[in-house]
């Protein structure tokens, strides 16, 4: 069965018994072998993270990979076309593949902010015909600033779904170590830029995702001040996080952190050891781990099809 043809994603997943979900997992290969970036990119990236791992993971061993920790993945792929001259991996395929695996796989989608009223058109595409949870940005990969109202049509389509949307924030390890960059510009990822779209879209959630180097203080600002906006962990491992962003998470954002790993190329497995050696108060683990990211997706644990 697959979602286009069978019917729009539905959760297959017993939220009350996984033991986590990780909210930041990439799907950066489709069924027929294209990758979501060129190949100097995958290797620049590589290099940066220094994984150690298989960069390009299919979807069926992305869900065996999650089954076998008993946790649920949000999976999606960029669509950062226009910026890039890259076409992404198929988005469609991906929801398609997740609602055959949808006891562990929720989801999201993207589209190309650049491509205007054609990226509108999809999103709802996305939303009504493949059922997907949530979408994804990327605007220094993108290269778009988020505030300038020219993408606000897309943030209303959102807030009528009442699907959030994840930004990545702060700095990226795509193009890393390449000259210019490979002319990606990361002040698109300044979090500042989403405290405009929070303001002006208070009905959308926003989460930003990674902790926002260089620009963490501002992020806390953001996610403490506007309650519409969450921020994920991944990306980073934990050992690594600025200080402040740690008491943070142990205190004043306790309901608003939520657990991401960036699988592939950070390990589910390396961050949640890295975690654990973390000063992180005992109640406020499962907030991390599953009950914020059921209150962004607007989950009921008491229910498997919310």
């Amino acid at each position: 069965m697959t979602a286009h043809a069978g019917g729009r994603y539905k959760y297959g997943i017993d939220f009350a018994a996984i033991d986590a979900l990780d909210f930041h997992t990439h799907v950066e290969i489709d069924g027929c072998g294209h990758r979501s970036m060129d190949d100097e990119l995958i290797e620049a990236s590589e290099k940066y993270f220094k994984s150690g791992a298989e960069r390009t993971p299919t979807i069926e061993s992305i869900a065996a990979h999650y089954r076998e920790r008993n946790m649920a993945a949000i999976v999606f792929t960029v669509d950062a076309a226009s910026a890039s001259g890259h076409q992404p991996n198929s988005v469609e395929q991906i929801a398609e593949k997740a609602a055959e695996f949808n006891d562990v796989l929720i989801p999201f989608g993207s589209v190309d902010p650049l491509q205007g009223r054609a990226a509108v058109k999809r999103l709802r595409a996305l939303v009504e015909g493949y059922g997907v949870k949530g979408f994804k940005f990327h605007p220094s990969m993108q290269g778009f600033e988020p505030n300038d109202r020219r993408y606000y049509p897309i943030y209303e389509a959102l807030a009528e779904y009442g699907v959030p949307a994840l930004f990545h924030t702060g700095q990226t390890g795509i193009g890393a170590g390449l000259p210019g960059g490979h002319g990606i510009k990361l002040r698109y990822s300044d979090p500042m830029l989403l405290d405009d779209v929070a303001a002006d879209f208070p009905e959308l959630t926003i989460v930003m995702a990674h902790p926002a180097v260089p620009w963490v203080d501002a992020q806390i600002s953001i996610a403490s001040h506007k309650a519409n906006v969450y921020l994920d962990l991944s990306g980073w491992s934990p050992k690594y996080f600025p200080p402040q962003l740690v008491r943070a998470v142990n205190g004043l954002l306790r309901n608003k952190a939520l657990f991401g790993s960036d699988f592939p190329v950070i390990q589910v497995d390396r961050w949640r050891a890295d975690f654990a050696e973390l000063d992180i108060k005992p109640e406020v683990k499962p907030l991390i781990f599953k009950r914020n990211a059921f209150d962004v997706l607007g989950i009921e644990i008491e229910s498997r099809t919310a």
